[in-house]
């Protein structure tokens, strides 16, 4: 079976695209990756409107991708924090990519400062980089010009 000749719907790109792939989501899960819990900071930062995160976040939450933890100021009502689970967790590299890529592809060429994020190694202060290695004896790095996507087992044919 060629690429052409399969069924998408069980495609993992797009299975991820429908729970993640919406701009308002991957932004929450870029303030969430960068220490932001409460809603109001979510809104304050993202600005976007109120019903827009609402909606979200919970769509998130139910996805299992941010967990929702209750806390109460005093004086205030119960509220939730939005926690990024071990499967919202697993979603770092995805958006780290997207970071690079904006970086190399997307900058203000008139901003001498450089990028707004840095995200460097803690341990030794150097820069980091999503890479694709294959997991052969060599691991080497690749460029999508030396690999082969074939239809996987779960692959369906179109009808």
């Amino acid at each position: 079976m060629k690429w052409l000749e399969t069924d998408t719907r069980n495609c993992p790109v797009h299975r991820t695209l429908d729970l993640v792939g919406e701009k308002w989501s991957l932004l929450i899960l870029r303030d969430a990756f960068n220490g932001v819990r409460r809603y109001d900071d979510f809104r304050r930062h993202i600005g976007l409107s109120e019903a827009v995160l609402a909606d979200r976040l919970r769509k998130l939450v139910a996805a299992g991708v941010l967990r929702a933890v209750p806390y109460r100021e005093p004086g205030s009502r119960t509220r939730n924090e939005y926690r990024l689970t071990p499967k919202g967790v697993d979603l770092w590299p995805v958006l780290l990519a997207l970071k690079q890529w904006g970086d190399a592809h997307t900058g203000d060429p008139d901003d001498p400062a450089g990028p707004a994020l840095d995200v460097h190694h803690t341990a030794c202060g150097s820069p980091v980089q999503v890479v694709v290695r294959c997991t052969g004896e060599d691991a080497e790095l690749l460029t999508a010009r030396e690999v082969t996507a074939t239809p996987g087992p779960g692959a369906r044919a179109a009808t």
